[in-house]
């Protein structure tokens, strides 16, 4: 299980940085010495603006100011606050700020300043992220905040009409977005030139290394030119990170206005102890107490689809989504979410990063992540920007440790519901062995034997709770 770093380790990373990085096993080694390099003399941090701060005081152009205005940005969020001077400047950025606070602005904004009036040619901007749904969110504030200054991009992912893509880049765009794996399927092919790159960024690069893309990641930065100006950024700075920011970031400013991993002030964690084979009705019953928005979390694609069938035959209005959907599909029920035609979305991790949707008001973890810093990334979809919302997680025996390591990223332990242990009351009322055999027709004391998986502990009633979910109706309402 990774470890964060903490903001007092942050130039332990970067101490006795090299000026030439060790490249990757059989690849050319690329200066990290910047052409126009920013003075070494510059302070490591800089000085808060005021409480009554605005984005007239970065020294904006009045183009992105209208721009900003047009969208409602009004104040600058604690991390575009800290982040923005530095990166106007020129500096490199490694940021990690919560979930929700306004990361992408804060890089977007420095990008579009400086890439406006360039010549048309090969792309200036690059900025890389783990998902197609991120990727897409990226292009959308670019298109809001390069409006005026009429600096655009073009998407690059996975899983979408290459053809398409290759039609956009004919377009010449300022700023690729991009998916690594597509982006060096297109590099290999001819189709893009990285050499005339003036600013990158890595977003959710922890998330990037999590998913494997760590070779790509390495092959795409040695095709980068040394000049350039990056910024990686996160919620998270887990210790496998430090590598990455050695390679792509040069003597950066530490635009850190959280601790690592930490949730949002917001948010109201509950945990339930219950089973496997409970899982499915406690949702139920949480998802008749309110009419808020809810995403719920698991850790398969199949148990995602089971739930979400579940979800709509009991008169739900649920989607589902997973690495396994076609994009269109996946962006049909993003949107549908968002636009409140389904009131609860069902996703494995693939939206536990940059999903921006505004009010969602309740975050379930059905299945609890396979680390604690995703915990904090999957409570992040609720109470973003300063809002308040709700995060349930339902927790097994065989989940006690993974508990104790969220518990001890949050500094705190996570509530259980007071009184009697509802998940004990729902399986003597629905769950026991008298209510399945009145249902079977059978008089109870004559239960039939389930035959037991040597060495698969637990599996047993994950395999009984998927199987209940799997003869739920047809679906009728696809997202």
């Amino acid at each position: 299980m990774p470890h964060s770093v903490t903001d007092t380790q942050l130039e332990e990373i970067f101490a006795g940085h090299d000026t030439v990085r060790k490249g990757h096993p059989g690849q050319t080694n690329l200066p990290l010495s910047r052409e126009a390099s920013v003075s070494k003399n510059k302070k490591k941090s800089f000085m808060s603006t005021s409480d009554s701060a605005s984005f007239e005081t970065f020294g904006l152009s009045d183009r992105m100011l209208k721009d900003l205005s047009r969208i409602g940005f009004a104040t600058p969020t604690p991390i575009q606050e800290k982040a923005l001077p530095p990166a106007l400047e020129g500096r490199d950025i490694l940021g990690c700020a919560q979930t929700g606070t306004g990361k992408t602005a804060a890089f977007v904004i420095p990008m579009v300043e400086r890439l406006a009036g360039s010549p048309e040619g090969p792309p200036r901007g690059l900025i890389l992220a783990p998902t197609r749904e991120l990727a897409f969110q990226i292009q959308e504030t670019i298109d809001q905040l390069g409006h005026s200054l009429r600096v655009y991009a073009t998407t690059v992912v996975g899983g979408a009409d290459v053809q398409a893509q290759l039609r956009g880049l004919k377009q010449h765009p300022e700023v690729i977005v991009a998916t690594p794996g597509r982006l060096l399927d297109l590099m290999w092919d001819g189709h893009i030139d990285l050499r005339e790159v003036e600013v990158v960024v890595l977003d959710e690069a922890d998330r990037m290394l999590d998913m494997g893309f760590a070779d790509q990641l390495n092959q795409i930065i040695d095709a980068l030119p040394p000049g350039r100006q990056s910024f990686l950024y996160s919620a998270t700075l887990p210790t496998d990170l430090e590598e990455l920011a050695r390679m792509s970031l040069q003597d950066p400013f530490h635009a850190v206005v959280a601790k690592p991993a930490t949730p949002a002030d917001g948010v109201t964690h509950m945990l339930h102890n219950t089973t496997p084979g409970a899982k499915t009705s406690l949702l139920l019953s949480l998802l008749e107490d309110a009419d808020e928005s809810v995403l719920v979390f698991t850790r398969t694609k199949n148990r995602a689809d089971l739930i979400g069938e579940t979800l709509r035959r009991s008169g739900h209005r649920a989607a589902a989504i997973h690495g396994n959907l076609s994009l269109e599909r996946r962006r049909a029920a993003l949107e549908g979410f968002r636009r409140g035609r389904y009131r609860i979305l069902v996703a494995t991790d693939i939206a536990a990063r940059g999903l921006d949707i505004d009010n969602i008001g309740h975050v379930i973890n059905y299945d609890l992540p396979y680390t604690p810093e995703d915990y904090v990334h999957r409570i992040g979809r609720t109470a973003r920007m300063a809002a308040v919302g709700r995060a349930t997680s339902f927790a097994t025996a065989a989940d006690t440790q993974s508990v104790r390591a969220i518990e001890t990223i949050l500094g705190q332990s996570i509530p259980r519901p007071s009184g009697a242990r509802p998940d004990k009351k729902r399986r003597a009322h629905n769950g026991s062995p008298q209510a399945a055999e009145a249902k079977r027709g059978r008089p109870a004391g004559k239960r039939r034997r389930v035959r037991k998986r040597p060495g698969q502990p637990g599996a047993r009633a994950e395999h009984h709770a998927d199987a209940a979910t799997r003869q739920a109706a047809p679906v009728t309402d696809q997202p």
